[in-house]
């Protein structure tokens, strides 16, 4: 038995390849119910995010061939490039690769936290599903633990590496207590809404969305407690905002030196942040001369985003010897488990036997038998059946040539080799 992953991700298939082969939530119940009753398939769990698609399961045997015949061909336009894509990781690589994803060091951003979400969520849907069973359990929990390790023990998600991320970060620099601030975001495209998601788990007191479209302004604001409002009504509100992030697609600034200065004498000159990531900029350059304005480019995001994926990179490699240990821990132990299903057996039916026998002998008490004669046959029965097939195996082995397999059986009995007993005849014939 084995455990493998077959899967493809933002480094081995374009989004053109990735989308078609994404799984939505809905789907998962019946597709892992799928995936659980292909010939040989004991155990599978199924992680779709838009970076990666990747199949854990645990196989009665080592080859990966019935998962990927299993691959809905009429889902891919080039079936061939999807083949190409396709990476696979069995017994300790497996374990080693859902740890480096589940510490987001597989990430198209480096140490990202939010794969571990979706990797717990997958494993959720599959415990649903009744796909995973003591292997994949074990998997999955070792691989969640490492990732807390090393976000406690490495600095690998400390340093922001996206441009919303890292102009909220900046803002919580300056401004410590979240709770008493207003942020004012302007634009409401992908990049305000990571921004106010962000501004949103920190617990800011007050966000304003302004954005060209009222209606789009309003959604995003109220969809993290709020409010909307037009680009015509920047100049009534700025003043409000401790905090002014800004992107949008205006080729001229929307926001003139002059609107600053005005709205820091209605704030009574308390310290306001802008941060313009907006390309062309959309607040005018000369703001950063005003007193108590503290106003940030992309420029400036971009190298502290570069500085902070070298530092990432180098706690990566903290990370990486982390993950080398623990996963060669869990292997070991993940390959443990493939014999509890044997000793199991074995054990039952060595109670079984003795069941029988016992019987037998209660009998023969029963009957007047000497407890002596009684005894005698119940250490020899036992000891014939509990033997009998394995001798019987053994036999056959020597009939057949198969010398592994009679080494195996001296190691597992741990019976002296042919050279020791050779060697205590001599011995014994010396003295």
């Amino acid at each position: 038995m084995s455990l493998v992953t077959l899967g493809i991700n933002h480094n081995t298939a374009p989004l053109a390849v990735r989308e078609q082969l994404s799984f939505g939530d809905p789907e998962l119940p019946s597709v892992l119910r799928e995936l659980a009753g292909l010939e040989g398939v004991d155990e599978v769990a199924l992680v779709s995010t838009c970076n990666r698609t990747e199949i854990y399961a645990h196989l009665q045997g080592d080859d990966t061939t019935v998962l990927e015949h299993w691959l809905p061909d009429d889902r891919v336009d080039d079936s061939k490039h999807l083949r190409e894509a396709l990476y696979r990781y069995r017994g300790g690589e497996a374990v080693q690769h859902l740890m480096r994803v589940a510490c987001g060091l597989d990430s198209m951003v480096l140490g990202e936290p939010q794969i571990l979400g979706q990797l717990k969520h997958a494993y959720q849907r599959a415990i649903e599903a009744g796909t995973v069973g003591r292997v994949l359990h074990s998997l999955f929990q070792g691989s969640f633990s490492v990732a807390k390790q090393v976000r406690t023990d490495t600095g690998i998600g400390e340093n922001p590496v996206s441009v919303a991320y890292a102009a909220v970060d900046l803002s919580r620099q300056i401004f410590a207590d979240f709770e008493q601030h207003t942020a004012l975001l302007i634009g409401a495209g992908e990049t305000m809404e990571l921004a106010a998601q962000h501004l949103s788990r920190r617990g800011l007191g007050r966000l304003i969305v302004a954005n060209r479209s009222h209606d789009r302004a309003h959604e995003l604001a109220a969809a993290h407690g709020g409010y909307g409002i037009g680009l015509d009504e920047l100049s009534e509100h700025l003043p409000e905002a401790d905090i002014v992030i800004s992107s949008t697609a205006s080729r001229e600034p929307i926001v003139s030196r002059d609107a600053v200065a005005t709205a820091m004498r209605r704030r009574r000159h308390r310290p306001m942040l802008i941060v313009d990531i907006a390309v062309p900029r959309d607040i005018q350059a000369e703001a950063s001369e005003l007193p108590d304005v503290f106003l940030y480019s992309m420029d400036d995001l971009q190298r502290s985003i570069r500085e902070n994926l070298a530092i990432r990179g180098r706690e990566a490699v903290r990370a990486d010897e982390i993950i080398e240990a623990r996963a060669r821990r869990l292997s070991r132990e993940l390959r443990g488990l493939d014999a509890v299903p044997a000793i199991r057996d074995l054990r039952q039916n060595a109670h079984e036997e003795r069941a029988r026998v016992l019987e037998r002998a209660k009998r023969m008490l029963g009957n007047g038998h000497s407890p002596e004669a009684v005894l005698e046959f119940l250490a020899r029965s036992l000891t014939n059946r509990l033997l009998h097939r394995p001798t019987v195996r053994i036999r056959e082995a020597g009939l057949r040539g198969e010398s592994e397999f009679l080494s195996a059986a001296r190691e597992l009995f741990e019976l002296p080799d042919e050279t020791d007993q050779e060697e205590r005849r001599e011995t014994d014939g010396e003295s």
